[in-house]
């Protein structure tokens, strides 16, 4: 079987070379610090003090290089789809009959949120699980993010995306597999599930799109649920309404001016540490700073993706382009593909099950008592778990086709 040069699968690995990372120190020392009013924490954004100490640790204590090999332990690709460069990492697990599994991360996130699952999905065995849960995992980088950018067209939206890691999974052999994400993963692998259904045998996800209240829920509409239900569409709407007063400028921004604001944050690392940092805060399931619930090396080894790369202004574009798609303002198409959500309480909306059911094929819903919007990260155990639970499901149905050495050479 001969391949084209467009759809070769090339070997990939991170080097850095050693004059961006004395750049960026240099622009680290630098730094120009705004003005501040006292007393308003975390109020107006991220607090001063809190990023200069973030600041410091990554000028004096984070190590680059460490982080580079941790990477690098992953195989990792890149191949060309639709005329843009995707990155990924293949991991394949030691048992052979395992699942094909493509986890997608969203903004301001990338393949680095799931470093803590892959061992336990792929090498279940290992890590004191049962081997007939085990995974190949494919963690791809968005394009437009990190090692998938920047774009060089119009139009990268999440269903171009999603039709692009459909052609990947076909570029690699895989004829059935499961799809996992969150944040605009999750909107990709809803929508490769919806796409392609003789393919996707699952969808799991950590974020359900289009399920939350989008307007106040009227008396009918409560008298139709449960008490519990009812309560929960509440909750829905005042976080629905909190969100839209106290968080969505990022997103409006970077859904009109992407551009404006990539020069700010190509420019000055600080800026663009302090555009994802303050996310980890109020994303997660965390108290007074994002430590509380990630850690602060793979907090700072994500940054470095934005910041290495350049693309700041490519991954926000992702905002502009669904914005500005024929299909904004619709509710999302309906899928028939088996569908679970795990749904983590300080995530940034309450998902509701009756709004899901109209558009989803829900078959698990699990909801627990700790974690937010990067279980990943923040509770890689229940996440990892969940994943493997669902899975369970159609384990009988799955077909894989065997690659020579991971990349999807036959």
């Amino acid at each position: 079987m001969t391949t084209s040069a467009a759809e070769s699968v090339q070997p990939f690995r991170l080097d850095i070379p050693q004059d961006a990372l004395d750049d960026l120190r240099h622009r680290l020392d630098r730094t120009r610090w705004p003005d501040e009013l006292p007393g308003v924490g975390w109020a107006y954004g991220i607090p001063r003090g809190y990023l200069q100490e973030l600041a410091h640790y990554w000028r004096h204590v984070y190590d680059w290089r460490a982080a580079e090999a941790r990477l690098n332990q992953w195989p990792q690709f890149t191949t060309t789809i639709d005329g843009a460069n995707v990155h990924f990492a293949h991991i394949r697990s030691p048992e052979p009959d395992a699942l094909p599994l493509l986890m997608t991360h969203g903004w301001p996130g990338s393949f680095v949120e799931f470093a803590e699952v892959v061992g336990p999905l792929t090498d279940p065995r290992a890590h004191g699980g049962d081997p007939a849960d085990a995974f190949h995992v494919v963690l791809p980088s968005i394009p437009g993010f990190g090692l998938s950018g920047p774009t060089r067209e119009r139009g990268w939206e999440f269903q171009r995306a999603a039709r692009a890691f459909g052609v990947l999974m076909e570029r690699l052999g895989y004829e059935r597999y499961g799809v996992q994400g969150g944040d605009w993963g999750a909107a990709i692998s809803r929508e490769l599930g919806r796409i392609r259904p003789g393919q996707v045998v699952g969808v799991h996800l950590n974020l359900l799109p289009g399920a939350a209240a989008a307007e106040e829920p009227g008396p009918e509409e409560l008298a139709a649920l449960s008490p519990q239900e009812r309560e929960r569409a509440l909750a829905s709407w005042e976080r629905n309404r909190a969100w839209t007063r106290d968080r969505q400028g990022y997103a409006d921004i970077q859904a009109t001016r992407p551009q404006t604001l990539a020069y700010g944050l190509t420019d000055s690392p600080v800026g663009q540490l302090a555009w994802i940092a303050e996310k980890f805060k109020e994303w997660t399931d965390s108290k007074d700073r994002p430590e509380d619930a990630v850690d602060r090396d793979l907090l700072l080894t994500n940054v470095m993706l934005y910041w290495l790369t350049g693309t700041a202004g490519s991954s926000a574009r992702i905002y502009y382009e669904r914005a500005h798609a024929d299909y904004w303002g619709s509710p999302p198409d309906p899928s028939s593909t088996p569908t679970a959500l795990a749904d983590f309480p300080r995530d940034n909306f309450v998902p509701l099950r009756h709004i899901a059911d109209r558009t989803n094929n829900i078959v698990r819903w699990t909801s627990y008592d700790r974690g937010g919007h990067f279980p990943a990260m923040e509770q890689p155990a229940l996440l990892a778990g969940d994943v493997r639970e669902f899975f369970r499901l159609f384990r009988a149905s799955r077909t894989v086709r065997p690659t020579r050495d991971g990349s999807g050479a036959q």
